[in-house]
């Protein structure tokens, strides 16, 4: 199958999916921000369009059209590039996004994350969803979060990653004509043992927190495909799933049945 992206339906088309039990759109959020001398500024939005499109073609969830600003504060201005929404921005277009969302028959809504410090602003952005919208089903995750594997992967060369050896094997794997490996340049993450937090422009000479040079294509393709694999499970699992209250009564009600 190939990924079903929102903004190519026809409304009769896009109307129609959830009648056929297809309730749910994925809203990848990305950024637009320094990664370094050797990535593109589009890393992370490439990244969560990418898993979010390869769980599509599995599931037939429709993909809206990505958020490629995110909240990119910490990055400072000391590298060109970078264009930051404030937190309360971000948390105000995940709440109208969903509103248009829901209007269109939809249930069932992901934000799927791809960069760390939108994470905040989203959680924000979600309290408000599940409070104005209490019949939409709403989700967060980041895509370091979809498995411990994956989120072992992700971090196995700095705690405080960014431009590291996962996001340069990722891109390696996506876009190889955007990565120029020749530039990839190793930082450690000065900010373990701090106490406070820091913009990357007092934590990083180069914009990079971990080990990019170890990057190889193949991993990054198999970094990749788990992503796609875990969250497409995820997914299909949560079409159909009920509340808390509503699982825990059906799986009461069926044990109340059994035959002693």
């Amino acid at each position: 199958m190939k990924p079903v992206r929102w903004e190519e339906l026809s409304c009769e088309e896009l109307a129609a999916l959830p009648r056929r039990g297809i309730d749910m759109a994925i809203l990848p959020v990305g950024a637009t921000e320094q990664h370094g001398p050797h990535l593109p500024l589009g890393v992370d939005t490439f990244s969560a369009v990418a898993v979010a499109e390869g769980a599509s073609a599995r599931t037939g969830i429709p993909v809206l059209p990505a958020l490629a600003y995110g909240c990119s504060l910490g990055h400072s201005t000391k590298w060109a590039g970078t264009i930051s929404l404030r937190p309360e921005t971000l948390a105000r277009l995940a709440l109208e996004i969903a509103e248009w969302t829901a209007a269109a028959g939809f249930r069932r809504l992901l934000l799927l994350n791809g960069h760390v410090t939108n994470w905040a602003p989203l959680r924000c952005g979600l309290e408000n969803i599940r409070h104005q919208y209490p019949e939409l089903r709403i989700a967060l995750r980041s895509l370091w979060e979809l498995s411990p594997a994956i989120h072992a992967r992700y971090h196995e060369d700095a705690a405080n990653f960014h431009a590291n050896c996962a996001e340069t094997g990722l891109m390696l794997a996506l876009h190889p004509e955007l990565v120029d490996m020749s530039k990839a340049v190793d930082e450690p993450d000065r900010a373990v043992g701090h106490l406070f937090s820091y913009t990357m422009d007092k934590e990083c000479v180069h914009g990079v927190v971990g080990t990019p040079s170890r990057a190889r294509p193949e991993d990054g393709a198999a970094l990749l495909a788990t992503m796609i694999e875990t969250l497409a499970v995820q997914l299909k699992a949560a079409l159909t799933e009920t509340t808390p209250l509503e699982s825990w009564a059906a799986r009461s009600t069926y044990r109340t049945s059994q035959p002693a």
